[in-house]
């Protein structure tokens, strides 16, 4: 069965899979995403949040004002004081995405087999015959017969919380539409899906650019998640953080939403740091049978040249459930086994009852996927992929993999600067926790001087496998007489006190030794 991206022992004995895993210090290699609001802002639960696996806190602008997210971001400051975890952040703008505001925020019923008219004029109240959606140009991007989706949020696909309209009018700037299925809308604000229409509005918004040049960079974030269309919004985009001070070294991951994003995906992800497959919205433009395909198709070019992969809506029933389906489970597992770096919870940890467990099972099930997964035909493929000649940094991080490997180490640990030597050791998907040691560096503008590193060690906590540790910026990168003993002494020191580390373990080392990268094998003592 070595052939098979599924690794798995003969003979299978089906009693060991029930046998208890053995807790570890890093619930899974792969990483969670999670998005915080008004069930999972407090600085109790984002710890229990940050406790259960979450790396990464996402703060969604489409919804909320930069006052209540600032409150969410200080309770996040205090929760990684408290529990001593590391955790980044991603600004998600709102982009083009259409939206209508439920001003009585009381329930609307749109029944089966009834119209609704879709007006420009914000100034009307939604009701169940009539919904004000916020872009002027709808009358004019659709036609008889489009399918138009609305829910909370995001559409959910559930058939009782989230309604599908097909266009039966178009009047001027008002819409008619038949609905389709009798749905319920709650809260104070619908998304609106019009699927496999362009909407003729900019990438990012004049409320996007404003929320990112004050909030953004008033709270120096690591990562800008950006619905993409083209590779020119991810260009657009990277010239205006370059104009943001120290948001020019913030990381764009592209949201790909849409067709027009899938069609353009190749030349999106040459230009993006990293890939978020933004599911609600594909599961509606492509047809069901397809979506699996794509998925696949992009998650393995994503990982063929070591870029993060983020997949989306994993677990949506968890957001009033304790327990995922059988189907979201193997979902789950299922994306780990394709090569995803994170999961990223929405409506989940957002709004969802049970935030922390969400967290928690998630984690559990991609540890469970991860110990399955067939490393050696993974590594063969992607070494095929690059071909030869390797470059020095490439042959370096994939030697140092294998070796790790052989030797079964229970660590690698890389000394790094920008982040990109670790990087490529984690895009070979060692079995083992990659720890990346980030050594800050000192810059001067001729003004003042500041280090760098912060963002770094930040922005591998979306990389499946990585785990940054900030060192001491007196010691160096690059060492002139060979292994830097006292920042590799804190780094194993670091390993012990988890417990990823114990006497007589063997550690693979990766570190640059003058002009030299170097990979060394140790063995360690008592």
């Amino acid at each position: 069965m070595h052939s098979s991206p599924l690794l798995l022992e003969e003979p299978i004995r089906m009693a060991s899979i029930l046998e208890p895993s053995k807790p570890t210090f890093f619930p899974a290699m792969t990483k969670i995403v999670g998005t915080l609001g008004p069930k999972s802002r407090s600085v109790h639960i984002i710890s229990r949040c940050l406790d259960a696996g979450m790396s990464v806190a996402r703060l969604d602008f489409s919804w909320g004002d930069p006052e209540y997210h600032q409150e969410t971001l200080e309770n996040l400051k205090l929760a990684i004081k408290s529990t001593k975890k590391l955790c980044a952040v991603m600004l998600d703008t709102l982009g083009p995405q259409l939206q209508i505001e439920n001003k009585t925020d009381l329930p609307i019923t749109l029944e089966a087999g009834t119209l609704v008219v879709l007006t420009p004029d914000q100034n009307k109240e939604a009701s169940s015959n009539l919904l004000p959606v916020n872009f002027s140009g709808l009358s004019n991007a659709v036609k008889k017969g489009d399918t138009i989706f609305i829910g909370r949020y995001l559409f959910t696909g559930s058939e009782t919380t989230s309604v599908w309209l097909e266009v039966s009018e178009v009047d001027g700037d008002e819409v008619a539409c038949l609905v389709k299925n009798t749905a319920t809308l709650s809260g104070p604000l619908f998304t609106v899906h019009v699927s496999q229409i362009r909407i003729e509005l900019p990438t990012l918004t004049a409320k996007d650019k404003e929320v990112i040049s004050t909030w953004g960079v008033r709270n120096n974030i690591d990562f800008l998640s950006l619905y993409t269309r083209q590779v020119e919004d991810v260009r657009y985009a990277r010239e205006f953080l370059s104009k943001l001070g120290d948001l020019k070294q913030t990381h764009i991951y592209a949201k790909i939403e849409n067709i027009e994003g899938m069609k353009h995906f190749d030349e999106i992800l040459s230009e993006a740091d990293g890939i978020i497959l933004a599911r609600g919205n594909l599961g509606i433009e492509l047809p069901p049978e397809k979506v699996f395909l794509f998925q696949k198709a992009a998650i393995y070019k994503c990982n063929m040249i070591g870029k993060p992969v983020v997949v989306t809506r994993v677990v949506d029933s968890m957001t009033d459930n304790l327990r995922p389906t059988r189907a979201e489970a193997t979902d789950v597992a299922n994306a780990v086994l394709d090569g995803s770096d994170a999961i990223l919870l929405g409506a989940e940890t957002l709004r969802g009852q049970y935030p922390v467990e969400t967290i928690s099972i998630v984690g559990k099930i991609c540890a469970e996927a991860e110990k399955v997964h067939n490393q050696d035909l993974y590594y063969k493929k992607a070494v095929k992929y690059v071909g030869e000649p390797m470059t020095h940094l490439e042959s370096i991080a994939s030697s140092a993999v294998r070796a790790a490997i052989k030797v079964r180490a229970s660590v690698i640990i890389c000394f790094t600067s920008s982040g990109r030597a670790a990087r490529l050791i984690a895009k070979y998907r060692p079995t083992m926790p990659v720890i990346s040691v980030v050594i800050p560096q000192l810059k001067t503008n001729q003004l003042r001087w500041t280090f760098t590193g912060a963002f770094e060690a930040r922005q591998s906590l979306i990389v499946r496998g990585l785990f940054p540790m900030l060192a001491d910026p007196r010691h160096p990168a690059e060492s002139k007489s060979g292994t830097n003993e006292s920042i590799l002494k804190v780094a194993l020191d670091h390993g012990k006190a988890f417990g990823i580390i114990k006497p007589h373990d063997r550690v693979v080392v990766c570190q640059k030794v003058a002009d030299s990268s170097v990979v060394k094998i140790l063995e360690l003592e008592d």
